[in-house]
């Protein structure tokens, strides 16, 4: 495959000042995606009942794209993925309700290829807090029970998974004024890196809660989405329907799929410039482009790193953007 595609991502739980919250890096992905096809992490365009997925879109998620970069693995485009749903145990049956009704109406109204659903045997066990540096994190006491309920759905032709455990009320903090990290999202990433890892196929995670009742108050814009609902699950649903699928190296369908010899280049935060991604791409030769205006608690840039030479940094994603229009050789979306 020859087409040219580029690389954004914002690491989940980290306190980005624009992906940090509900969806609200959608627009600037949405604006490059205009100008070139586009892989994004979930946490980018993820929004509860909303998504900012668009059809130059590749909803990837972040182990999976770390593979990527590497070259372990190819992305094979695929159109309607056969969906299946991990519920955990330990979700109350109200709550489990509402989800479940959730799936129905997202299958009914949009067609998506819902298979159904599979409950674990036991509950995963869910804790998350926050380090001393403000970075999300957590743990999975029981991740073999998530991995049972895949290999079940995927034993009937699944080809994409979204898992949903249950969560403890987080303590109250600003997150609902569009300040400080999501608590939660740091093990949503380990569960949704261990279950793609392990299963080789596209899986995201979203949070269920005991306490499903919508709040009244007004909240910051940038978390919006995740107040006027009482599940996170439909994103999961609009970015699965069209994951590529994950295929290995020595597979004979790579010769179909995007590898990182397609990269055009990879846009991060400004300050989140630590991670393998980040590091493999330069090392291949691969043009890495930080964002100024986006800035993490990580605090890690292209100096921490000694990478001053190999990473350009730039005020804004339009500014990015910018630097892709000039090359005049994309159409437009």
């Amino acid at each position: 495959m020859d087409k040219k595609v580029s690389l954004m991502i914002i690491p989940t739980g980290v306190g980005a000042s624009i992906g940090g919250f509900a969806g609200d890096a959608s627009q600037a992905a949405q604006k490059i995606a205009r100008n070139i096809p586009l892989i994004v992490n979930p946490n980018i365009v993820n929004a509860a009942v909303f998504s900012g997925i668009t059809d130059n879109m590749f909803y990837v998620e972040g182990w999976a794209i770390e593979q990527f970069v590497k070259g372990n693995i190819g992305l094979l485009p695929s159109k309607n993925n056969k969906i299946g749903v991990i519920f955990d145990r330990a979700i109350p049956q109200n709550v489990l309700n509402i989800h479940i009704n959730t799936i129905n109406a997202v299958k009914t109204i949009y067609g998506i290829d819902i298979f159904g659903y599979e409950i674990t045997d036991e509950p995963a066990g869910v804790e998350f807090f926050t380090t001393q540096k403000g970075i999300s994190q957590g743990a999975l006491k029981n991740p073999k029970t998530l991995l049972k309920a895949g290999q079940k759905l995927l034993g009937n032709g699944v080809q994409a998974l979204a898992a949903v455990c249950f969560f403890e009320e987080p303590p109250e903090d600003d997150y609902e004024n569009g300040e400080g990290v999501d608590i939660v999202g740091g093990v949503e990433a380990i569960i949704s890196h261990y279950l793609t890892k392990e299963l080789l196929c596209p899986c995201v995670h979203a949070p269920a809660f005991e306490d499903v009742s919508i709040t009244t108050k007004q909240v910051s814009p940038k978390v919006s989405a995740e107040y006027i609902t009482p599940t996170f699950l439909p994103c999961l649903m609009f970015g699965l329907k069209k994951a590529p699928l994950i295929v290995s190296k020595n597979d004979d369908k790579i010769k179909n799929c995007i590898t990182y010899k397609n990269l055009h280049s990879v846009v991060i935060p400004h300050n989140a410039a630590g991670s393998s991604i980040v590091l493999d791409a330069v090392e291949r030769g691969i043009p890495v482009y930080a964002i100024r205006e986006n800035s993490t608690v990580l605090d890690v840039n292209r100096y921490s790193i000694g990478k001053q030479n190999d990473i350009i940094e730039l005020d804004s994603y339009n500014d990015y953007i910018k630097t892709i229009e000039l090359e005049n050789v994309y159409e437009k979306a």
